[in-house]
């Protein structure tokens, strides 16, 4: 009878202490362990370190927010801000983001000039590869009243330019 063990002789402070470098074991391969008894089997090392990261969950960070308005209530001009931050640094915040309210742009028309060195698309096309013209994809009509809206505001204030491809194949 062939029997294969599946313990690995690894060091387990080894792998905890340097997680980037995977150790393995290529004399006991993992897989052979399906063979035995699962009840006399105890997991390679590196599988169970693999196990154990794989059941941690990354969640997002979340901090409670809040909305503060540095304009006035005809022309609200909001930011949002940490609600957990001290009653004071919030105000010094609150107080030093109205004395520099002006560096923001709060709409397009607040960002005259942008350098296209810095922004601009382009349609990447390769010369070898004729363009292909594909079918129109259908927007929901509300979403594409908020685009038409978007595209003009964007055009009457410049940001958006004609360019003349080749025509389409």
């Amino acid at each position: 009878m062939n029997q294969h063990s599946c313990r690995c002789d690894i060091s387990p402070d080894l792998i905890d202490n340097n997680p980037v470098t995977p150790l393995y074991d290529f004399d006991n391969p993992i897989y052979l362990a399906e063979e035995e008894d699962e009840e006399d089997c105890e997991l390679p090392g590196e599988l169970a370190r693999l196990l154990k990261q794989e059941e941690k969950v990354i969640q997002p960070h979340e901090e409670p927010i809040e909305m503060v308005n540095l304009g006035t209530d005809e022309v609200q001009k909001e930011v949002k801000i940490g609600a957990a931050l001290e009653e004071s640094v919030k105000s010094r915040l609150v107080v030093l983001l109205k004395e520099y309210v002006d560096i923001f742009a709060w709409s397009y028309q607040d960002m005259p000039g942008l350098d296209t060195d810095i922004v601009v698309h382009k349609l990447p096309l390769r010369t070898d590869c004729p363009p292909v013209k594909q079918k129109l994809r259908r927007t929901r009509p509300d979403m594409a009243m908020k685009i038409k809206e978007e595209v003009q505001k964007q055009w009457d204030v410049g940001f958006l330019a004609v360019t003349n491809y080749p025509p389409w194949s």
